[in-house]
């Protein structure tokens, strides 16, 4: 199960719309598999296809842990989420996103939903769900429709995260890039100190 890079904004993939699973195989096994272990890699208690530059409805989830970090791995692996209901009653999570690292912000979501969708079996299934699992529920399958976190908070605060994110993502663009075992590594410099 390899490790797969998450997409950072302002990626323009994380603004694309997933295409359906059409069924449960192998492969989108294998998918929610490399998410799960890039999530708690990462780590984080949600991932969804399209942070992975993957096109495709898929989503994973363990909330078990931010409850209880003793707690034992409970993940859900979720294909062609959908939500089926949401309560009119809302709640507030101050929601953070892999693809937007070291940015939280207090989000109102719907306090309840209940979400239909394909287990990793392909057993169409129901989930109700309130709390953290409702939100994070709700954070995750807005990413497979192109939609972030900051799309849920105020103009103003959305324009200077993304502005943040530009600025960084162009200054990295002009940083010259070196091969990891360049002859100018500090590695290969004479009398440096080799990797232990």
């Amino acid at each position: 199960m390899p490790l797969r890079p998450i997409i950072i904004l302002p990626d323009k993939r994380l603004r694309l719309v997933a295409r359906p699973v059409a069924s449960v195989d192998s492969e989108v096994r294998a998918l929610m598999d490399d998410m799960l272990e890039t999530m708690y890699e990462a780590p984080g208690i949600g991932l969804a296809a399209t942070q992975i530059a993957v096109d495709r409805r898929v989503i994973v989830l363990d909330v078990a842990k931010r409850r209880d970090d003793s707690a034992k791995a409970d993940p859900i692996c979720l294909a062609n989420p959908e939500i089926l209901w949401a309560s009119e009653e809302l709640s507030s999570y101050e929601e953070g996103c892999l693809s937007i690292p070291e940015f939280y912000e207090e989000v109102f979501r719907p306090e309840k939903v209940r979400v239909g969708y394909l287990d990793r079996d392909g057993r169409r299934r129901e989930i109700e769900a309130d709390g953290l699992l409702a939100t994070c529920l709700q954070h995750e399958i807005d990413h497979l429709n192109g939609v972030l976190f900051i799309d849920h908070i105020s103009r103003l605060k959305r324009a200077r995260i993304i502005k943040k994110f530009e600025k960084a993502a162009k200054l990295d663009a002009q940083e010259p890039k070196r091969a990891p075992h360049s002859p100018h590594t500090d590695a290969q410099k004479p009398g440096a100190a080799s990797d232990l």
